[in-house]
């Protein structure tokens, strides 16, 4: 029975839900800066990636990893239709692995550390897994396995992409603690060098560390040394929070926001848990203002889009600028993020006309994309849908942290309206801000 779609596009104020949308056919946008787990686990130093599965799944790592100009890095084990049928998935599964490794090790490349990735295809046969991972570490007691997953279909499982954030920290081990080390987990972009996180840690004579500044696995591993474990991205939580408990240190969730009081309430927080000078919060408050306002008197009253690709909090940084006197014309968006009830609750009722909008509806394929005004949008997916080169291209929150990103993002608007982009050359470029051979 053909069944009608639900609307696309919705105002905040006939919103009565977190569900926005309705569930069904989808519509995938030619946009892809986000970060897939490749990329993630390329974040290890001189690890190998292994991935098990059939090739029409095979497909997305492999142009990945290409792309990223990673292939000596990876390697695929092909599971066919008849290793299922003959109940060979397993020997297939440990006999390939262990082909890849022998090259290797032949090449004199065998890597101290193995990311390998079954499949749901391995769930659903009941594949002894950890019989498999018990015989690679006795054949090759030198390298680290860790136990990835490529399972994107199982809704009682965490998502593969926060189950890596987890897993890819498991090689760290135990040891004493510098009380002068505090580590960043879970996070795909290092704060900038202007970050609140690094200039409250630098004040109080902490330093921050985390995967980005490691160059070797063993300078990986060397993280585990730190006092205190933060997370700054919603889907880094988890694992830096299992991660703190495993090696008994203590963990602050910190998310990247653009509310003033939240920011002002983390570093409060992270300053009496380091016994930190805390700073100025007025006067941090007061640049956040005049920064904005410097965008606000370039940009005007013209229209300004944002999308949940550009940062976990889209409600938030829509009603900071609403707040600021711009113009914010829609929300690009598929789901509402646990952390941002409040903000939607908050454009209900201050903002009711402002146009939220779905990304996957399949209407959505023939929508226009062009708009008969200059419009500044925020993140790649409302560039594209807007039709828009004048955009800030970023994602996943770029490592924006307190109010040193506040302005960064001010400064960021300014620049991207000042010089037009090629939309349809940046947007479908995968894993923006990795390493990357386009």
């Amino acid at each position: 029975m053909l069944k009608r779609l639900g609307p696309s596009v919705v105002s905040a104020g006939e919103t009565t839900s977190a569900a926005l949308f309705p569930a069904g056919l989808e519509f995938n946008a030619p946009v892809h800066g986000t970060w897939n787990i490749v990329h993630i686990g390329m974040l290890v130093p001189e690890a190998h990636q292994i991935y098990v599965c059939a090739l029409n799944c095979m497909r997305g790592v492999v142009l990945t990893a290409a792309e990223m100009g990673a292939q000596d890095r990876f390697s695929c084990v092909v599971l066919k239709e008849e290793d299922i049928t003959r109940g060979t998935v397993e020997q297939i599964t440990l006999d390939g692995i262990r082909d890849v490794l022998y090259k290797l090790e032949a090449a004199g490349k065998l890597p101290p550390c193995v990311l390998v990735f079954p499949v749901c295809t391995h769930l659903f046969l009941g594949v002894p897994l950890a019989h498999v991972y018990r015989k690679l570490e006795e054949e090759f007691p030198q390298v680290d396995f860790v136990r990835a997953l490529m399972d994107p279909i199982s809704k009682r499982r965490l998502i593969p992409d926060k189950r890596l954030r987890k897993v890819m920290y498991d090689p760290l081990p135990a040891c004493e603690p510098d009380e002068r080390l505090v580590a960043l987990l879970g996070s795909e972009f290092a704060p900038e060098a202007d970050s609140d996180l690094r200039t409250l840690l630098a004040a109080g004579g902490k330093r921050l560390v985390s995967i980005h500044d490691c160059a070797t696995y063993e300078e990986f591993k060397g993280l585990s040394r730190a006092a205190i474990f933060v997370s700054i991205f919603p889907n880094g939580e988890f694992g830096a929070r299992k991660t703190a408990e495993r090696l008994g240190r203590e963990h602050l969730y910190l998310p990247s926001t653009f509310s003033f009081d939240e920011i002002e309430q983390q570093e409060l927080r992270l300053c009496q848990a380091l016994d930190l000078p805390v700073p100025d919060f007025a006067a941090e408050r007061a640049a956040c203002v005049a920064e904005l306002a410097k965008t606000r008197a370039v940009v005007g009253d013209a229209p300004v889009a944002v999308d949940a690709v550009v940062h976990p909090r889209p409600f938030g940084l829509a009603r900071l600028l609403i707040e600021q006197g711009f113009n914010v014309s829609e929300v690009y968006l598929d789901g509402v993020n646990g952390e941002e009830e409040a903000e939607l609750d908050w454009l209900r009722v201050n903002a009711p006309e402002l146009q939220l909008s779905s990304t996957i509806l399949p209407d959505l394929r023939v929508a226009p994309r062009t708009r008969g005004e200059k419009t500044l949008a925020i993140g790649p997916k409302a560039a594209w849908f807007t039709g828009s080169g004048y955009f800030v291209n970023m994602v996943f929150g770029g490592g924006l942290w307190g109010f040193a990103g506040v302005r960064t993002m001010a400064r960021l608007m300014r620049e991207a309206w000042a010089e037009e982009k090629d939309t349809r050359d940046l947007v479908p470029r995968k894993g923006l801000g990795c390493v990357s051979c386009i």
